[in-house]
């Protein structure tokens, strides 16, 4: 009974910030502030386009991340523990800097004076695209766009991709490997066939950890698109602090997006226990 008592301030906490918020946007999302209706969920439909948007940067800042993430935790994991302990917090150590501080230097270095197209001058590199292509560039337009949009989902959130491949990797025998070996596979072999399966459980759990902030972020596509791309968090953030106040659209908005993530998540863990499953038979 002592061990059960010092749960109740956690599940207090829980139920005062967590529980009581998405019951709130859950009678919101059915509500108009006058009666009970579906209204909000058929007016959705005319953000299909957001919805889609933000899903598909999601879903390719989350394949960049696998991309290059996934070769930086193999590396890791075959240094010796000096060389990964100063890896491991060259990886993290812009995580210790705020998020909006992160960002904000991104935009220092994308803006059309800033850094990149400054180096590009420079080097000439700008009069040389100009006189291959015919154009007459004096900047490339990197800020404002959706390509720098991932790029700061990339940066923000790659260390959530290549730690937990990482412990995976780590975690694998190495007498599996030296018994692969001795059978006769080689290096590709090992990899394919050994390594790559029981490194899918990290794979999947980098992938939600991506994925999931990647839909919902906002301040990413305001300072990095300019607020000329709209995602999902940025359309939620209107609804509730924006002059289009509607916080029962907001909310029915972010019912779905929960639930579409939840959806996501189940069925990455699904597959993740598939694949264990498989490499225990």
């Amino acid at each position: 009974m002592k061990n059960k008592g010092l749960a109740v301030p956690y599940v207090v906490w829980m139920a005062i910030f967590v529980v009581a918020p998405l019951f709130l946007v859950l009678i919101y999302a059915f509500h108009d502030g006058s009666r009970f209706t579906l209204d909000n969920f058929r007016v959705m439909g005319t953000y299909a386009a957001v919805f889609g948007r933000s899903f598909l940067l999601a879903a390719i800042a989350t394949l960049v991340c696998i991309l290059v993430g996934y070769p930086v935790a193999w590396f890791l994991a075959r240094e010796g523990p000096g060389l990964r302990r100063i890896a491991t917090i060259l990886i993290m150590l812009p995580m210790w800097m705020n998020f909006l501080l992160r960002t904000y230097s991104w935009m220092s270095i994308l803006e059309n004076t800033g850094l990149l197209n400054t180096l590009f001058q420079k080097i000439g590199l700008l009069s040389l695209v100009n006189h291959v292509l015919g154009t007459n560039f004096t900047y490339f337009p990197m800020i404002n766009t959706q390509g720098a949009i991932v790029l700061g989902m990339v940066y923000n959130y790659l260390p959530f991709m290549i730690l937990p491949i990482f412990t995976v990797i780590e975690k694998i025998d190495p007498l599996l490997i030296e018994a692969a070996q001795d059978l006769g596979a080689n290096s590709a072999v090992v990899f394919r066939k050994l390594i790559f399966p029981l490194s899918v459980p990290g794979i999947l759990s980098g992938i939600t950890m991506v994925f999931v902030p990647s839909v919902a972020t906002f301040a990413i596509s305001r300072l990095l698109g300019g607020g000329m791309v709209t995602l999902l968090g940025d359309l939620i953030e209107t609804q509730f602090l924006g002059g289009a106040y509607n916080p029962y659209l907001g909310s029915a908005i972010s019912l779905v997006m929960m639930i579409i993530v939840l959806v996501c998540m189940a069925v990455m863990n699904r597959f993740g226990e598939g694949e264990e499953e498989a490499m225990l038979l």
